[in-house]
């Protein structure tokens, strides 16, 4: 880990992939407020136009602040809106999203949460006028879903006005009432370690749906590859889907199919 290789600068300390580049940047911002570009790129043994990319991509999903010759930690108690979230990378979640809805059969029952990608799920949901029974704490899917040929039913519970959702002992127990054939949940992060979640009270319900379903499916987008979440929602071997816009890679590749989790990759049209 970043915090305890102190290596003599000038050491050649080997090349991390970039997910795990980036992963280490974070970690370095929970250990002090600001990084340096040039000190980074000698510690990674890269230049310091390669982590000017890692820096930019970091600071477009909100995840630093960047600064002059370097970045820190965003604002404390920051993390970008469902709003902020959902202009970010848009066709990768739709593609995303398209994938995930077409594996969903007339007639199932579905768990689906909060976020900025299922939304994009049940918008496809929708547009394919799939029949199915959803169970959702996001406001925004049980609309977009409610005026189809969908069974909604909306969590209750202590509601997030920046989220559009519900969270809380009410929603957990609601869910704790039904058993679905597939949940299918987004997150803030996936590693080797895991699911992981940023927003407050979200982990609680992923966790909770992840237990409900015969079958547990993770939508999320390839630049999430690496990162950690606040929170800890499931280990990898609890899932056994994952649709995404690009092949994981190195070691979260190795542990995704030591699980025998099935990759679906949504390939862009060319």
């Amino acid at each position: 880990m970043l915090a305890t290789q102190h290596k003599p600068a000038g050491k050649d300390v080997g090349k991390l992939k970039k997910s795990e580049r980036r992963r280490q940047i974070l970690l370095e911002l929970k250990l002090r407020p600001h990084v340096r570009i040039s000190a980074l790129a000698e510690r990674f043994n890269v230049s310091t136009e390669t982590l000017r990319r890692d820096m930019d991509a970091l600071a477009q999903d909100k995840l630093i602040d960047r600064a002059h010759g370097g970045a820190s930690a965003p604002s404390r108690g920051h993390f970008p809106s469902l709003d902020e979230r959902a202009f970010a990378r848009i066709a990768e979640r739709e593609r995303i999203a398209d994938l995930a809805a077409a594996s969903v059969r007339d007639g199932e029952t579905v768990m689906i949460d909060s976020g900025s990608t299922t939304i994009e799920l049940a918008k496809a949901l929708a547009y394919r006028a799939t029949s199915c029974t959803v169970i959702t704490n996001s406001l925004p899917v049980a609309m977009t879903l409610g005026h189809g040929v969908a069974h909604v039913m909306l969590c209750p519970g202590e509601y997030q006005a920046q989220e559009s959702a519900v969270i809380g002992t009410e929603a957990l127990e609601f869910i704790r009432g039904f058993c679905v054939d597939r949940c299918m949940i987004g997150a803030s992060g996936l590693s080797e370690e895991g699911v992981s979640e940023t927003v407050r009270g979200f982990a609680a319900v992923k966790r909770e749906m992840l237990r409900r379903a015969t079958t547990r499916q993770l939508l999320i987008d390839s630049q999430k590859f690496g990162l950690s979440g606040l929170a800890r929602v499931a280990d990898i071997e609890d899932l056994h889907t994952l649709f995404t816009d690009t092949r994981p890679k190195g070691s979260l590749l190795v542990a995704l199919e030591a699980a025998h989790v099935d990759i679906r990759v949504a390939e862009a049209v060319t």
